[in-house]
């Protein structure tokens, strides 16, 4: 099975600037979606909430500043990162695109290595395992990058969708999942597998975390999902 890569969504109505952002972003191993306006961006985002968006200010119709503004004020998007691209440099502006909550801003013309950088800083934020972080939680160590695991120094055996499992559960300890967040984190929206899969993959999860010993660090929450710790 496919690893499902970090989503960005890049808003950018020049075609030419979109296609060097999906390309570039797409040479890193990210997933790219592009929308050329506002109200195509808002929509996909209702649709399918993304890692990370790339935003460029000056759109036709709906304005960047409130393409962020709205993602920002809604409690489900409120941590979404948005990386503002903008020609304006003054300051001013500046503050302006980052009190609306755009959580960087960068400045065209800009260099394509250094606005990589930012993406994959922000996405340390939010999706580490995503961009090869090292994760752990109390004795459960995470190395995205060589995909070992280890619980209290002792490697744990783990397959491609427990791990994946596993890395997501770590990038937000105590949240609960639903079976249909881990279904689209882990499987991907575009694969159908059936909720009952999730079951069997958990119980395979914590039979290998707990192979050495140790308490189950695996939590259901009756009628909701699954949570770590």
């Amino acid at each position: 099975m496919r690893e499902v890569k970090p989503h960005v969504l890049i808003v950018e109505d020049e075609p030419s600037q979109r296609a060097v952002l999906a390309y570039n972003l797409e040479s890193e191993g990210f997933r790219v979606t592009e929308a050329e306006d506002g109200d195509a961006a808002l929509l996909m985002v209702a649709e399918e909430t993304p890692d990370l968006i790339v935003l460029d200010w000056m759109l036709p119709g709906v304005t960047g500043i409130e393409i962020c503004r709205r993602i920002k004020a809604r409690p489900e998007t409120r941590s979404l990162p948005i990386i503002m691209l903008s020609a304006r440099n003054e300051e001013v502006d500046r503050v302006r695109g980052l009190e609306t909550g755009a959580d960087d801003y960068v400045v065209k013309p800009y260099s394509v290595s250094e606005l990589m950088a930012r993406v994959k800083s922000q996405l340390r934020r939010t999706r580490p395992a995503g961009v090869g972080e090292t994760l752990s939680f109390e004795d459960i160590t995470l190395d995205a990058e060589t995909h070992r695991v280890q619980r209290d120094g002792q490697p744990i055996k783990l397959g491609p969708t427990e791990f994946r499992l596993l890395a997501t559960f770590l990038e937000r300890p105590g949240r609960v999942w639903s079976r249909e967040a881990l279904l689209d984190r882990v499987w991907g929206r575009d694969v159908y597998v059936d909720t009952r899969t999730v079951d069997v993959h958990i119980g395979r999860l914590r039979k290998a975390l707990c192979a050495h010993g140790g308490g189950d660090p695996l939590r259901t929450v009756r009628g909701a999902g699954y949570a770590l710790g």
